[in-house]
């Protein structure tokens, strides 16, 4: 009987301790990814399933509502932990010379950022009200145009305007991208430009209920912008009946040095392994190969890099 009074003790102790393992075992990460509505904000809630269930619960993510990439790459200098965020691999070279957007506030911390993974790139969206007389580039001169504010995708959009000759022939709409699908449908713009993979689903969602015109760069326009084409099948969205030519720029998943070589290299190995999964019902992940690691000119996290090694992928230098 003595001996039994001993041994509930040390049970408990046991479960206790046990449990306190189990929860030490759970992984946290922020994920900062882009406005909600958005495809990149969809992507962070399908990669974060996909990690909860790829690690048996291991791994959690948080899925974070950002203003853009250029707010993603700034809150690497001053977030802790297990921090990860999404970016077009050009921000964090500008972001690490300190300069565009990060000329005004620079940080030694910016040489930190380390790359883990690709994501579906980036694809430029030109979207009118089917009403509003808007069928090419040059007729959106005298119209107006939201494009959103502060962002990756804003900085693009005024970019290509310029650059096809509409600078200063727009209004542009001081509004957020995210209030872009009803203001379209209640014709207080006339057009958006965003930045998604394909399907959108702010496109999708204002093409199932309003007529629209999605705008296709002649191949001249491709070369102006320096971007690799890209093209969005017939039938991508309600409405469109012919193939719609655009650009894509390459998108990366980050972290820093503080997150550390084992949760990096689990991240990376479960992303891999969920791809296909993901893919089953989010048509965007089937184009993400290994191949895309070119798109990274820097750093890669060295957890990172031991799973890459581990399946004999290749790695330029300058990744490792």
């Amino acid at each position: 009987m003595k001996s039994t009074k001993r041994l509930i003790p040390a049970l408990l102790a046991s479960l206790l301790l046990g449990g306190v393992g189990a929860a030490s075992a759970e992984t946290r990460v922020t994920y900062k990814s882009a406005k909600a509505g958005s495809s990149y904000y969809q992507m962070g809630v399908e990669l974060a399933q996909a990690m909860k269930a790829g690690t048996n619960g291991n791994i959690i993510i948080t899925l974070e509502e950002s203003q853009g990439s250029v707010q993603n790459v700034m809150e690497a200098a001053t977030r802790t932990g297990n921090y990860v965020f999404t970016t077009p691999p050009s921000l964090v070279t500008a972001a690490m010379a300190d300069k565009g957007p990060f000329e005004k506030r620079p940080s030694p911390k910016y040489q930190d950022i380390r790359a883990l993974f690709p994501i579906p790139s980036l694809t430029m969206h030109f979207v009118a009200h089917g009403q509003a007389g808007i069928n090419s580039f040059q007729d959106m001169a005298g119209k107006t145009v939201l494009i959103g504010k502060g962002t990756f995708s804003a900085r693009e959009g005024q970019k290509y305007l310029n650059l096809f000759g509409l600078e200063g022939k727009v209004k542009i709409a001081d509004v957020e991208l995210n209030n872009a699908v009803p203001a379209l449908k209640n014709r207080q713009i006339d057009a958006f430009v965003t930045a998604g993979s394909f399907p959108a689903p702010n496109v999708i969602e204002v093409a199932a209920s309003t007529p629209v015109v999605i705008l296709s760069m002649s191949d001249a326009q491709i070369a102006q912008t320096g971007a690799a084409k890209a093209t969005i099948p017939a039938n991508t969205y309600s409405g469109q009946t012919k193939e719609i030519n655009t650009t894509s720029l390459p998108v990366i998943a980050y972290t820093t040095t503080q997150m550390d070589d084992k949760t990096a290299y689990e991240l990376t190995k479960t992303f891999w392994e969920e791809r296909n999964r993901m893919a089953e019902t989010a048509a965007w992940w089937r184009g993400v190969t290994p191949a895309m690691l070119a798109n990274i000119p820097g750093k890669i996290h060295p957890g990172a890099v031991r799973y890459y090694k581990e399946k004999n992928i290749a790695l330029s230098a300058a990744n490792q």
